[in-house]
């Protein structure tokens, strides 16, 4: 299992500057999202300039692209000119990527709107299954997040979404499992439709906090993903958002190395025991 480094945790600073300091941090891998580091509507209007510039930058700092995370909550709105800019947007983006080289893309399943969860939830699966669509002669992977304010934050709405919508795969962030109170065994199901995994310490209630004071059990989980044959990217995601769902201000550079580390050598320990046997 491969140790990356989400971008989104150096929104404060300028591209260069962010994927440079990932790189001294000692990562050889990178998360890359839209927002503060990529203009999403430039990136579809100029897709391969765009990606040009990045993978500059990637090759650079001598850094592996894990995965693109395209921000679009309103891909369920109720509202269906939102709705349709939404995903205009995304299919115009697909050339972005695939310019990029990212070996896949993480979305939102969208928000819970002003109408309720279960309008919401309904509207996601036709906008879903247009996104796999827009991907569908490509090698792209495309999977959601089950996040906090998502019509998905909770693992049976995250199920019901990949029933509906066959092709479609998990980006799993249990921090916004373990900030809801939501254990390891309602976790499971979800394992074996993982295809990228995000990590940062957490507690109930609390989104983000330091690492020594989290209660993600970090063995428990890469166990659970090893068992279950995950052997995709790790990307340690500390983000700046501090006191959304009360995610604590933390130094982003010093925990995201605590957790690195102690990711790594748990991960060391599984595959050194894969080959013992």
């Amino acid at each position: 299992m491969l140790i990356a480094c989400h971008a989104w945790g150096f929104n404060n600073l300028p591209v260069e500057q962010a994927v440079g300091t990932i790189a001294r941090l000692g990562f050889r891998a990178i998360d890359l999202g839209t927002g503060a580091h990529i203009d999403a509507a430039r990136a579809a209007n100029t897709p391969e300039a765009e990606a040009t510039v990045l993978r500059g930058l990637l090759t650079r700092f001598n850094l592996a692209l894990t995965d693109l995370y395209v921000m679009l909550p309103h891909v369920n709105a109720p509202d269906p000119a939102q709705r349709e800019a939404a995903l205009d947007l995304f299919e115009r983006l697909v050339p972005f990527a695939l310019a990029l080289g990212t070996p896949g893309i993480t979305i939102s399943p969208g928000i819970v709107h002003k109408d309720g969860h279960d309008h919401s939830l309904a509207r996601s699966v036709p906008a879903l299954l247009r996104m796999l669509d827009a991907v569908e002669d490509t090698d792209l992977r495309i999977s959601f997040e089950p996040h906090m304010d998502s019509v998905a934050q909770r693992p049976q709405d995250a199920l019901l979404l990949l029933e509906a919508a066959p092709g479609l795969s998990l980006t799993l962030d249990p921090a916004h499992f373990t900030c809801q109170g939501i254990v390891r065994r309602e976790v499971a199901p979800l394992l074996e439709h993982v295809a990228h995994v995000h990590i940062r310490q957490a507690a109930r209630g609390q989104l983000q906090t330091a690492h020594d004071r989290g209660t993600l059990n970090l063995n428990d989980l890469l166990e659970d993903l090893h068992a279950t044959g995950y052997r995709g990217a790790l990307a340690i995601e500390y983000m700046t958002t501090f006191g959304w769902h009360n995610m604590q201000r933390v130094n982003i550079s010093q925990e995201t190395v605590r957790t690195r580390d102690a990711v790594r050598a748990i991960r060391d320990r599984l595959e050194k025991r894969t080959v013992a046997r």
